[in-house]
């Protein structure tokens, strides 16, 4: 996948230690307090994030309360998209309703240690913090009728104590913006 060797299907995640929009620092769960765990990278200003956050939005409240944690993480480099600003993050929160926190990784190291490529990114965890997922959400940004079917595929296969069929796709979106 062009991908670096950090987060690879069947190993471990990465440690997450990132602030929120209002400072709030969070992390990933401990083994075992959460059955399953999304992990996905997003923005602010990308066509293809922005295209699948309604859905993605549904699934954390659809699986929310089945006790799986989602935590969205912003890595783009502010400087050079102002759109991806802390206080433009702050602002979208404010402005619209998100069932999971959306977490700033300014150093970029989280993005780095995940080898997460674009906006979206998405991880699937299970309870032991092992990734079982990684790719797109669906097929198609531009098709909600997807209904962000390949995440909800592995979700559901992690919750009921399955093998992920299709445990990777190739992640498609914005490319992470990188500090120079």
């Amino acid at each position: 996948m062009g991908r670096g060797s950090a987060t690879k299907v069947g190993g471990p995640a990465p440690a997450l230690e990132l602030p929120d929009t209002e400072g709030s620092v969070h992390t990933l769960p401990m083994p075992g307090e959460a059955p399953a765990t999304v992990v996905l990278w997003t923005c602010n200003h990308c066509p293809y994030a922005l295209g699948w956050h309604d859905r993605l939005v549904e699934v954390a409240r659809d699986y929310g309360a089945r006790g799986v944690r989602f935590l969205a993480v912003n890595s783009n480099d502010a400087e050079r998209y102002p759109h991806d600003s802390l206080e433009a993050m702050r602002e979208r929160v404010r402005d619209e309703d998100w069932p999971f926190p959306y977490l700033h990784d300014e150093s970029q190291q989280a993005a780095r240690d995940w080898a997460a490529q674009t906006t979206p990114h998405v991880y699937v965890l299970d309870a032991d913090l092992l990734v079982r997922y990684e790719g797109a959400p669906d097929a198609d940004h531009m098709d909600p009728a997807l209904d962000a079917a390949w995440l909800r595929e592995a979700l559901d296969a992690v919750l009921s104590g399955r093998e992920v069929s299709r445990a990777e796709t190739e992640p498609v979106g914005c490319s992470i913006k990188w500090k120079q």
